[in-house]
């Protein structure tokens, strides 16, 4: 049923509040010219709404089911990691009790079906497992060597996997709040190529039933097998997607111009993979993968929390070209236009990867202060390891129905962990900024981010940008769109800066925003105040339209400079902020400061034929 709704000035996009910076570009005054969408405060609660309200997840958690996690100490419980999701405290392996200083809207616990629950039976005293050998030898590295062996499934008894899998659905359906909390059944499909090559993916089901045994690495370390299965699960009445992530350890797999047996890519392999994985995790503590200096040279602000090494690895580095979300929206769009399929259509997200809430806040390191949703991070293999980040989704409601229904349509958008929020619609005949039914009007004469605008040859379409920062957070800085389109066959790319902050004008020439002069205090991590948007909008037109082009365009807004959260750590240690990777190991410059982002999800825009 549909209800009235409390508005605020901010309410589109940010939270309630009257510490707008100076200088920002706020929406009117007046709360009846806001379309209404809860801040993330109030989400979980909010009514059902029409133009959609904002919500805030993580979709990549792993607990004591997880062989890497419980091997390397973890023993939080899938009930345990709800329970933190929701805002409970749960104790750190420090000692210390820590919370989210924000529930979260949705999460999903992820554990590995490869070996699920098997090395935490082998370590229970008494068990027919612990008895096995192999139990002798439990410590990550000789599990990783052993479960690889001929010998591996030795250990693989399906009655504890399924009575792992078994808890982990019935832990979810438990903690499902309609309107309240989100849990959804899923699990992470763990596969490699021939020399760790990345093909990790996580599979999400939008009901409250599962098959029995999820597919697994031991089914097949083809990622086209399993989404085949996922296509027989959902015919069987159970609806699920995958979603790829840390494509930039994948050494160039991840969006390969030929499938895992070797063969080109053809119209069947786009819709198998289009059919069963429409997202893409773009950021976590892994890395992140939205592009890289060496496919992105114009880009300034490319190399962004880049882990160069493959997944598991120290020294094995993961090739650039194949490897990273923007070269394959633009690939596929080249597809598209050279063979008439697109097999990376996706949408975006962030994620943790957390192992059992196993690892460490990048602010304050005390007892006094809670984690904020995405920074409390998994201790990272090397001190380079990123911030975990967040999914967001525009849903009309907290429900599994509505935010999956969401996933789908692509209508999600990532951060790197601060609730950043953002809009983002293409049209022909999209509402003034100002106007009073500006979201409504934009969704009816428009289409949102993950959606396709069809070029008109006689006109040119405008973009809707909206992004609002998190109020526990660093203001913004810049807003930009990044273009990317074919031209005589080829694919280019361009990032234009759309909104600035503190007044300032998009010189016309570089596309760019003049610097804001934003500064961080390394001595204690205070930034500048008063300096920065609360919010940035325009209505945008791309310089370059040529309506007989493919092209694909998408948001990334940034923050002001912040600490990183290793510039936090070593602060509240007294210790000097690390400038390297951990000894005998890649040596990785680790800046001091970072500028925390949110990306859209993309919009395709398709000529007439």
């Amino acid at each position: 049923m549909k209800r009235s709704l409390i508005l605020c000035p901010l309410l589109l996009l940010g939270a309630c509040s009257d510490n707008t910076p100076s200088g920002s570009v706020t929406t009117p005054q007046s709360a009846e010219t806001v379309a209404p969408v809860a801040s993330t405060a109030d989400a979980s609660d909010s009514d059902y709404n029409e133009d959609r309200n904002a919500y805030f997840g993580d979709l990549h958690v792993h607990t004591m089911y997880s062989y890497d996690a419980f091997l390397s100490g973890k023993t939080s419980s899938p009930d345990d990691a709800y329970e933190f999701a929701k805002g409970s405290a749960v104790d750190h392996p420090t000692g210390m009790k820590v919370k989210l200083d924000v529930p979260l809207d949705f999460y999903a616990v992820t554990d590995h079906a490869y070996y699920l629950g098997i090395p935490r039976e082998m370590a229970r005293e008494g068990s027919e497992l612990s008895r096995h050998e192999l139990a002798q030898n439990m410590v990550s590295r000789a599990f990783r060597d052993f479960s690889h062996s001929d010998r591996r499934m030795e250990i693989a008894d399906m009655n504890v996997m399924k009575t792992a899998w078994s808890d982990i659905i019935a832990t979810a359906n438990r903690h499902n709040d309609p309107g309240k909390f989100t849990a959804f059944i899923a699990y992470e499909y763990t596969s490699s190529g021939v020399d760790n090559e990345n093909l990790h993916r996580n599979v999400i089901f939008r009901g409250s039933e599962a098959p029995e045994i999820p597919f697994s690495k031991m089914d097949s370390t083809n990622p086209e097998d399993l989404w085949r299965w996922m296509d027989g699960v959902r015919a069987a009445g159970l609806e699920n997607l995958s979603i790829a992530h840390n494509t930039n350890g994948s050494n160039g797999w991840a969006f390969k111009l030929t499938d895992y047996a070797g063969k080109p890519l053809d119209d069947a392999y786009a819709n198998l993979r289009m059919r069963n994985e429409p997202l893409v995790e773009i950021s976590q503590i892994k890395g992140t993968s939205d592009t890289h200096p060496a496919l992105s040279p114009n880009d300034e602000w490319a190399d962004f929390e880049i882990r160069s090494v493959r997944i598991g690895t120290n020294d094995q580095f993961s090739q650039a070209q194949g490897s990273y979300v923007r070269e394959a929206l633009l690939t596929g769009i080249t597809l598209q236009v050279n063979q008439q399929f697109n097999p990376y259509k996706f949408g975006l997200i962030s994620a943790s990867d957390t192992h059992a809430e196993s690892g460490e806040m990048r602010s304050p390191l005390n007892t006094d202060t809670p984690a904020t949703a995405g920074e409390f991070i998994t201790i990272p293999y090397y001190n380079k390891g990123s911030v975990a980040g967040l999914a967001g989704v525009w849903a009309e409601e907290n429900t599994r129905e509505a935010i999956y229904d969401a996933f789908r349509r692509k209508e999600t958008f990532a951060t790197t962990g601060p609730r950043m929020k953002v809009r983002f619609f293409a049209g022909y005949d999209l509402p003034s900024i100002d106007d009073r039914d500006l979201i409504s009007k934009a969704y009816e004469n428009g289409v949102p981010m993950g959606g396709d605008l069809f070029s008109n040859a006689d006109q040119e379409p405008s973009f809707l940008v909206w992004v609002a920062k998190d109020a526990n957070s660093a203001p913004l800085q810049r807003v930009q769109v990044i273009k990317g389109w074919v031209e005589n066959g080829e694919a280019r790319e361009a990032v234009y800066d759309v909104a600035c902050s503190d007044g300032g004008v998009v010189d016309a020439t570089s596309n760019r925003c003049p610097d804001n002069g934003a500064q961080v205090n390394l001595a204690d991590c205070s930034i500048s105040s008063g300096v920065g948007a609360a919010e940035l909008k325009a209505i945008w037109r791309d310089p370059g339209f040529d309506a007989s082009q493919h092209a694909v365009y998408y948001v990334r807004a940034l923050e002001n400079p912040s600490c990183r959260w290793t510039t936090w750590r070593a602060i509240q240690l007294g210790e000097e902020p690390p400038t390297v990777g951990a000894p005998n190991r890649i040596p990785y410059d680790i800046p001091a400061t970072i500028q925390e982002r949110v990306w859209s999800s993309p919009i395709w825009i398709t000529p007439p034929e």
